[in-house]
């Protein structure tokens, strides 16, 4: 009997079971998040400064998940220049994986996904500001599993709108995936450091 699991229930123990994920933590597998990231001009840096002014204002607030995406994640986006050619994005984009005996399928809705036509470079959850974002991981993992090529590294961003993480999954016959260090909106320059990411990996897939 074919067991169907919804994205967002999904567990870490289940993709480590179902389709074998391996997670690396030796810091070479993932240097995209450290290395060679690019310089800020001021106007970016004006602009992350309002952005954190913005949403601290509004965190007063129960700030629900399509506050994060408009508030966080769309200027993040603008800013690393994923709204730019040759990358598009949907919203709201149906994913489903199944593990190599098809004894499970998993099915779910991704909140952000941005191509690079043909293919598929960056996952991001959004999820409510009081969520962990351990929460978040399994379910990006899941719908990075989805991708359809195996020769080129998935990367995948998760945030709460406070909190800031990377994912990177390379789909070996063993899947691997590794993360980078959590990023704090509140911390003093953490948000100069995800925009700095943002904008290595766009360019990395600009290339690719």
């Amino acid at each position: 009997m074919v067991q169907v699991i919804q994205g967002k229930d999904v567990s870490l123990n289940q993709l480590i079971e179902q389709f074998g994920l391996e997670r690396i933590d030796d810091e070479n597998f993932f240097r995209e998040w450290r290395d060679n990231l690019p310089e800020l001009n001021e106007l970016e840096k004006q602009n992350i400064e309002e952005i954190k002014t913005e949403y601290q204002h509004l965190s007063r607030y129960p700030i629900l998940e399509p506050v994060v995406k408009m508030v966080i994640l769309s200027p993040l986006l603008r800013l690393a220049g994923f709204y730019q050619p040759p990358f598009y994005i949907a919203a709201e984009e149906e994913v489903e994986i199944s593990s190599e005996d098809e004894g499970t399928i998993i099915r779910g809705r991704i909140d952000i996904l941005v191509f690079h036509p043909p293919f598929w470079v960056l996952v991001i959850e959004a999820k409510r500001a009081q969520y962990s974002l351990a929460v978040a991981i399994p379910q990006a993992l899941a719908y990075m599993l989805a991708d359809t090529n195996p020769e080129k590294p998935v990367f995948g961003f998760v945030t709460n709108g406070n909190e800031f993480r990377f994912i990177k999954l390379i789909k070996t016959e063993t899947p691997q995936y590794a993360l980078s260090d959590l990023f704090a909106l509140d911390s003093r320059d953490d948000l100069y450091t995800v925009i700095k990411i943002l904008k290595l990996l766009a360019d990395l897939m600009r290339n690719s």
